[in-house]
């Protein structure tokens, strides 16, 4: 139970977090100058240092919205976390611009608990979806909490892969928690708040926009001890999490793959800019197994890789042709020797299973399942 004196200080917090253009680093500033938000918005003539317009919302806050988000926090595992709280994640509070207030839906300790951060394009592979899943279900079993960002692609596979492996998983969203962002993930929200948490700096209400996620992206990274990339474009906002992670002092890992892929391209560029090279999750769990203390989970015996349909010979000479770069039906056709009919059929089949996946324009590649 928050007390009245305790209600009337988070009322003052997010009264400022509301303020249009008070941003982190001011708002920080002004709390080193004046102590409390409650002595912010009693000497608002006092200010310096700040615009008009953020001057002007200091003397008229928005008190019917903060009632609003105050009702929010009278529910179960609803919280408010300012930068001054003790359970105010102490990664996150290390890097240069931190967010004052937090609002957090589900398990509040896992903020302050080890996590790795699993990005990647929203517009993936179905190779690569299934590289986020299992790494982050294989993770998660071992102790790390996965920290993703709730997109679509790598983001959603990360969360579920983590999910699936009985862990724990955070979503960190550039929209009021009273939002799901995109709506076909308002499920996948749903058991996150279950089974970990949903985070965001933005107050209630926030809807999305382009320029929140890159700022959203420094909290997936300054949460996590590292962070992985699994396939991005060269202009991809998974890159700008990376080079925060980067400029955190953070670890930085990313999968390798195919030169003709440019899904790989932003991945290759961060090797070559120092990013860790992984093949396993393992090598992952090398680099921050001793300071976060997780266990490496045994191998499950699923993973062990054998061929599939390995007892017919069509199948066989299919997967020779068939690899995990995109290739025309007809080329395939083409290079196995084999009919028209035969490798539609087993094509269809394999999708039905979920080893292979059709792409645009004819082309097949397999999954790695």
């Amino acid at each position: 139970m928050i007390s009245t004196d305790e209600q009337d200080a988070l009322a003052c917090w997010i009264a400022l977090q509301r303020v249009p253009g008070l941003g982190p680093v001011t708002f920080a500033r002004l709390l080193e100058q004046y102590g409390s938000p409650q002595q912010i918005l009693r000497h608002p003539k006092q200010l310096s240092g700040v615009s008009e317009k953020v001057l002007d919302g200091i003397r008229h806050p928005e008190w019917h919205q903060v009632e609003a988000d105050m009702a929010w926090l009278d529910h179960e595992q609803r919280y408010l976390i300012t930068i001054e709280d003790s359970r105010y994640p102490p990664l996150l509070r290390e890097i240069s611009d931190p967010p004052v207030l937090l609002y957090v839906q589900g398990d509040v300790s896992l903020l302050s608990q080890w996590q790795l951060a699993v990005v990647g394009s929203r517009s993936s592979s179905p190779s690569g979806r299934n590289t986020a899943y299992d790494f982050s279900r294989y993770l998660a079993a071992g102790g790390l909490s996965v920290t993703s960002g709730l997109a679509t692609g790598i983001d959603a596979a990360a969360h579920q892969g983590a999910l699936a492996g009985g862990g724990k998983t955070i979503a960190v969203v550039a929209t009021g928690l009273d939002r799901v962002y995109p709506a076909q993930h308002r499920e996948l929200a749903h058991q996150i708040v279950q089974q970990g948490a949903m985070v965001s700096e933005y107050p209630l209400g926030t809807s999305p926009r382009p320029e929140l996620f890159p700022r959203r992206n420094r909290i997936i990274s300054g949460l996590s001890l590292g962070t992985l990339i699994v396939e991005a474009a060269l202009k991809s906002g998974s890159l700008i999490t990376a080079r925060m992670a980067m400029e955190q002092a953070r670890e930085v890992f990313a999968i390798p793959g195919s030169i003709h892929n440019p899904l790989s391209r932003g991945c290759h560029q961060l090797i070559r800019e120092g990013a860790k090279l992984v093949e396993t999750a393992d090598d992952i769990l090398e680099e921050l197994g001793a300071l976060a203390g997780v266990s490496v989970a045994e191998i499950e015996s699923d993973e062990a890789e054998s061929p599939p349909h390995e007892k017919d010979g069509d199948y066989r000479i299919l997967f020779e042709h068939l690899g995990f770069d995109p290739i025309p039906i007809d080329k395939l056709i083409e290079n196995s020797g084999l009919t028209a009919d035969a490798v539609s059929s087993m094509l269809l089949l394999l999708e039905l299973e979920g080893e292979v996946a059709s792409l645009p324009g004819g082309r097949y590649v397999r999954t790695g399942l």
